[in-house]
């Protein structure tokens, strides 16, 4: 796992995913998971840790990832704290308790679930249309809450950081959709805590440092990946302010579901 060429695909994989990250408000876990997942696969990692693994490793480089995608965008005034206060006790709740139900899931049914929700969330993706209204109607607490807690828990367990689910959420609030992106952040990188510690939690008494895993995440996947990411996420941030996202997001929207497909047939065929 530490020859050059793997530390090349984690480190070219981590400078893509920090720039989508920035530009659209997601942990870029929709990328990450089918490539770590085909990464493993070719490597030799038993079929049944494979998709635990691109899960939690994806869940701990959002860390990284989102913290430097909402600084960025809150440096702009893009995050609409008031909103990320109500939203994120359950996000971290959900979070956790969705990584729990992941570990108990096969990796092919894991990885079928995960292809059939980036389905659903590209063809969302690619027909939406931002919100033309702009003013907000924030909801009450309570359902900020358990709206928090449910994108949380489908986030956690297909790992991504939650702005699929967010940003969309927001925007139905009259939220401006540029500064839904930044919220949608701030909300990744609590919800990527919760959710990878419940992966290295779960996985403690499967995997071993030996192997370079702790718990369900792959420390050299997470390092390579996080560290380019963390310097990339700030120039997707400024393409987001500079360029219209309209058919750069219809194109991404493809990607995700594309390489998921392509997931599913590598594990099928094994």
């Amino acid at each position: 796992m530490l020859d050059i060429q793997t530390m090349l695909f984690f480190s070219a994989l981590g400078s893509f995913v920090g720039i989508v990250a920035g530009m659209f408000g997601i942990g870029g876990g929709g990328i990450m998971v089918p490539i770590l997942a085909w990464i493993f696969l070719k490597k030799g990692i038993s079929p049944d840790l494979i998709m635990h693994l691109a899960l939690g490793s994806s869940m701990a480089s959002i860390i990284v990832t989102t913290f430097s995608s909402f600084n960025a965008h809150n440096k702009r005034n893009s995050v609409h704290w008031g909103l990320f206060k109500m939203i994120v006790p359950g996000v971290i709740i959900g979070a956790f308790l969705g990584s729990f139900v992941a570990s108990k899931i096969s990796s092919i049914y894991l990885a079928i679930l995960f292809s059939v929700f980036m389905f659903y969330s590209s063809i969302r993706m690619f027909f939406s249309k931002n919100s033309l209204d702009n003013k907000e109607h924030i909801l009450p607490n309570i359902v900020q809450l358990f709206s928090g807690g449910f994108i949380g828990l489908v986030s956690a367990i297909i790992s991504i950081g939650g702005g699929i689910l967010t940003v969309p959420y927001l925007t139905w609030q009259g939220v401006d959709v540029k500064k839904a992106i930044g919220t949608s952040s701030a909300v990744g990188f609590a919800l990527s805590i919760g959710g990878a510690i419940g992966y290295v939690f779960n996985g403690l008494s499967i995997t071993t440092l030996s192997d370079y895993n702790l718990g369900y995440v792959n420390l050299v996947a997470f390092f390579f990946i996080s560290f380019f990411s963390y310097f990339t996420a700030p120039l997707g941030v400024k393409l987001i302010h500079k360029i219209p996202s309209k058919n750069v997001k219809k194109i991404f929207a493809l990607l995700p579901f594309v390489l998921s497909i392509k997931m599913v047939l590598e594990l099928i065929k094994g």
